[in-house]
């Protein structure tokens, strides 16, 4: 499964539609953000998501969960 990445700089519109098509191809996706302000669009993208969807009889659920993730840095 693709996972969408969403930052604090990340376009709401641009993200929710990218959600929604990647929705109309699998019919579920996942979205990862880290961070206050990279949640808060990825929130604003998922309700414009959808706006998107449900014209076409798709109710849109959300399922937040948190989980372990490894950033690699390099020296």
């Amino acid at each position: 499964m693709e996972v969408l990445k969403v930052s604090a700089k990340s376009n709401p519109n641009s993200v929710a539609g990218a959600l929604a098509g990647v929705l109309r191809e699998t019919r579920s996706a996942e979205m990862q953000a880290i961070g206050a302000g990279a949640i808060n669009q990825a929130v604003k993208s998922i309700a414009i998501a959808r706006g998107f969807v449900a014209p076409h009889g798709v109710d849109l659920i959300c399922i937040p969960a948190f989980t372990d993730i490894n950033i690699g840095f390099v020296k």
